[in-house]
């Protein structure tokens, strides 16, 4: 799946449109060395492409996996504005099948080399996936226990009428009890679905369940692989003699016989394993720990963003705003505004205009822009107005705030001017 996204992504055109053409990258606090490569980035994406081949066939497994996860990693942190969860999700998996003996059994390394050969590995290495994606679905249900999402159904009530053309269900998505419907059903399946897949009674049901909800959310929202990618995943629930099967069909194919590979023996935990135990668990406490951040700071979440990457907050909100720079002249008081479209695509111009690390670190852009210009002594301003969930669009930024003076760090900003509204949620 993700040698399929690769390649999609390069036949699409959006290698050059967002990592080549844009001036300006949006970076990571701590990986602002991550940049794109120029011409090169083709040669980074060739790499994560040809690294998921290997790591499908089972081929040189480790350097594979290796190599894909440093790639596509690289890939995701090289601008901030591209960011989504099912990217974010795949570096997780990535890192994770690392330390797992995910090329045992039916692979090319197996085939070649009986020493490398397992028809059994302990069972915590299943296990490991099988978590990480129940804590995808289980952190992304409870993001969704907020009043917008429950009592006002937003911000479906936003999307849904727009796909008027959608066959058998457009006129419905018109209908406000629909958007609820959908609301409430989306939640009561992220936070059962987990374990729904787990118990073998209803594992069956649960996956058909996991097949139409993602073909629904991929027909009605553009969100690209990330449905198929889940849907397949979703196959590590069941159990070996299910995958058996599976791989004698694949295997009259490929003409191996998966008998090759049934030769009674179990992995034992040395190497990766003994080394990848401790690794994992302080991993998955991290990933336990980590979404729940937000609790730190002050103020309401999804106004402020802050704690809100990372924690599986999966299309929660609609934030349309503008944001308008002004450049002044500390010594003259002379002042310019700036057109954005002189430095950001329109992408990348729509993000940076609702989130306020993206408003700082352009902020301080601007001002080493216009410093190799010969300007000195300058100060930038931002008026910026935002709208959140459908409500009437206020003032984000405090206008008078010299963001050149604003250094960035995890603290609280305060320069975010206070939501006039509530949402109460987790």
């Amino acid at each position: 799946m993700m040698l399929a996204s690769v390649v999609r992504f390069w036949h699409n055109g959006w290698i050059d449109k967002l990592y080549i053409q844009p001036d300006f990258f949006f970076s990571y606090r701590g990986f602002e060395w991550v940049k794109p490569l120029g011409d090169g980035t083709y040669v980074l994406f060739a790499l994560c492409a040809i690294s998921a081949l290997m790591v499908a066939l089972g081929y040189k497994y480790r350097l594979a996996i290796l190599m894909f996860f440093l790639s596509f990693t690289y890939i995701e942190l090289m601008d901030k504005t591209t960011y989504l969860n099912h990217y974010y999700f795949i570096s997780l998996v990535s890192f994770l099948m690392i330390f797992l003996p995910a090329s045992a059994y039916f692979s090319v390394d197996a085939r070649k080399n009986d020493k490398v050969a397992f028809q059994r590995v302990p069972r915590w290495t299943v296990d490991a996936v099988k978590l990480m994606l129940g804590i995808v679905y289980f952190y992304a249900g409870l993001a969704k226990l907020n009043s917008d999402w429950l009592l006002n159904a937003q911000p479906l009530s936003i999307w849904l009428p727009s796909k008027y053309s959608t066959p058998l269900l457009g006129d419905l998505l018109q209908e406000r009890w629909m958007h609820f419907a959908f609301s409430w059903a989306g939640a009561l399946y992220d936070l059962a679905i987990p374990f729904l897949l787990l118990y073998r009674k209803t594992r069956v049901p649960a996956f058909v369940a996991v097949v139409i909800f993602h073909v629904l959310t991929r027909v009605l929202f553009p969100i690209g692989m990330f449905p198929y990618i889940m849907i397949l995943s979703a196959l590590v629930f069941f159990d070996a003699p299910f995958h058996k099967r599976i791989l004698r069909v694949f295997g009259r194919l490929v003409n191996t016989s998966i008998g090759r590979f049934e030769n009674d023996k179990s992995k034992p935990e040395l190497g990766m394993l003994r080394i990848g135990k401790p690794i994992l668990m302080i991993f998955f406490v991290v990933q336990l720990l980590l979404p729940f951040r937000h609790v730190l700071y002050p103020g309401e979440l999804f106004w402020t963003e802050e704690g809100y990457r990372f924690s599986w907050r999966v299309m929660l909100m609609e934030k349309a705003g503008y944001a308008n720079f002004k450049i002044v002249d500390a010594e003259t008081g002379r002042r310019f505004y700036v057109d954005n479209n002189d430095f950001l695509t329109a992408f990348q111009e729509k993000q940076m205009a609702t989130q306020p690390d993206f408003i700082l670190e352009y902020g301080h852009y601007l001002k080493r822009h216009f410093e190799q210009q010969g300007h000195q002594n300058l100060q930038v301003y931002v008026e910026s107005y935002v709208s959140l969930n459908g409500r009437g669009s206020q003032a984000y930024i405090d206008p008078k705030v010299d963001l050149a003076q604003v250094k960035p760090s995890y603290k609280h900003k305060n320069w975010i001017l206070p939501f006039n509204d509530e949402i109460k949620g987790l």
